[in-house]
């Protein structure tokens, strides 16, 4: 992909064209919405790199109604061959739709932008469906939303159809909430300093905030800000972490003298937050398969002053070719899953993520918890946690596997926040607090 992307990137100079080079990559899901913006941050100007941001992550939240409001507009569906075409008109369509941009700006710049791309041949076809667009917008989409429930909810119609059969008391909810930005929260380091401590250093700077809700740690911004101004963030005292996967390490009940192991630990938000909850522990492994993410990990624990407590390494969580031999305590079993609670940081999300994914997704989960299961101590703990809305990646996992395992007992959690299942806590995205995530813990019989 990356000789791909050197082909198509050297000296891009309108925004436009690298927004669409995003676009029309995600269409073809070759690459995550983080993955692509940051090949092309290498090739435009500093300047310019907010509005590619937004661009991207506004054309990707808003995908399913762009793409029902161009199939109106174009007499017939873009060839495969040309997902730049229909990245472009996806492009132009945000921007009047979304932006502050005057029209005749995002017209113009969004059609000069397809010469660049070779193919000036669809000039006229992209200011014909953007002007047109001008003059029957809302017409358009005032009968696609009585017509047409994908535009209407924004989603997938067979992520619309699931949720509505999972959750037939919150789909609606959950639709909704996945198309508003989350705040940005903040994890106050206990190591370093208190919560009380950073919010003198807050209103002394006339930053605004609020308290988290479930953790005693989280911090919410009134406002987002670049992470560099957050008092205290470059010096280790706090990271960037949404409440709901802050309440991970209190649900180890974590003790001095314990072994612990955070299995899939990238990107270490929460193997950081564990170590920052107990300083006696006696031995701490985070566990990642993906070399390009241990970096992540090294960083945080750095940054927050952690890396000489903890050991990380390179590993399969479904194998056992990493393991010593020794048993853990605790472990903290943070699942690959479909991401569906995050949607809302990750609205690529929306267009990477397919039905047969979730099929998958479980065989793998379950398949993982069954190789986990026998590295825990008797009496230990094990919490399972992913940051999906799907039961079949949740509950059903745990159901599963305690019917097929005697001696694992599912340990409910009692709590303020989520809503309890029969096996597990589920939390929904909420508007203006936490993701959607779901934890379940387990503890093995002798």
């Amino acid at each position: 992909m990356l000789s791909y992307f050197s082909r198509d990137l050297i000296n891009l100079n309108n925004v436009r064209e690298a927004a669409a080079i995003v676009i029309s990559h995600l269409i073809q899901q070759q690459g995550s919405l983080t993955t692509l913006l940051s090949d092309q941050f290498e090739t435009i100007s500093e300047r310019d790199k907010a509005l590619l941001q937004q661009l991207c992550y506004g054309t990707a939240r808003d995908y399913y109604r762009l793409y029902a409001v161009a199939g109106r507009l174009l007499k017939q569906p873009c060839d495969q061959t040309d997902t730049d075409v229909l990245a472009l008109i996806l492009l132009g369509l945000y921007q009047l739709r979304d932006m502050r941009i005057p029209a005749h700006a995002a017209i113009s710049e969004t059609v000069s932008a397809i010469s660049a791309l070779g193919k000036p041949w669809a000039k006229g076809l992209i200011n014909a469906i953007l002007r047109r667009y001008q003059r029957e917008g809302v017409d358009i989409e005032e009968k696609l939303a009585k017509t047409d429930e994908s535009y209407a909810f924004n989603h997938p119609t067979w992520m619309i159809e699931k949720l509505r059969h999972n959750w037939p008391d919150h789909w609606q909810s959950l639709l909704h909430n996945n198309d508003i930005k989350g705040p940005l929260c903040l994890r106050i380091n206990a190591l370093k300093l208190t919560v009380g401590q950073w919010e003198t250093q807050a209103q002394a700077q006339a930053i605004g905030y609020q308290s988290g809700h479930f953790s005693e740690h989280a911090i919410y911004l009134d406002e987002a800000m670049d992470v560099h101004l957050i008092p205290g963030f470059d010096e280790g005292h706090l990271s960037i972490q949404d409440e709901a996967a802050q309440l991970a390490s209190a649900l180890l009940e974590l003790a001095p003298g314990q072994r612990v192991l955070d299995a899939c630990a990238a990107p270490g938000g929460k193997l950081c937050h564990l170590l920052e909850s107990e300083a006696e522990l006696s031995d701490v492994i985070g566990l990642e398969l993906n070399e390009g993410r241990i970096g992540r990990i090294y960083q945080n624990l750095e940054r927050l002053g952690l890396q000489t407590r903890c050991q990380v390494l390179q590993g399969d969580a479904s194998s056992q070719d990493w393991w010593d031999g020794q048993l853990f305590d605790r472990i903290l079993l943070d699942t690959p899953c479909s991401g569906t609670g995050v949607i809302r940081r990750n609205p690529d999300i929306k267009i990477l993520r397919q039905n047969e994914n979730i099929l998958h997704l479980a065989k793998l989960q379950l398949d993982i918890l069954e190789n986990l299961w026998q590295v825990l101590k008797v009496d230990g703990v094990l919490v399972y946690a992913t940051c999906s809305v799907f039961p079949q990646e949740n509950e059903r996992i745990i159901e599963r596997f305690c019917k097929l395992h005697s001696d694992a007992h599912h340990d409910p959690i009692k709590a303020e926040w989520g809503i309890e299942r029969p096996y597990g806590r589920q939390l929904f995205p909420q508007t203006s607090s936490h993701d959607g995530f779901f934890y379940a813990r387990l503890i093995k019989k002798a």
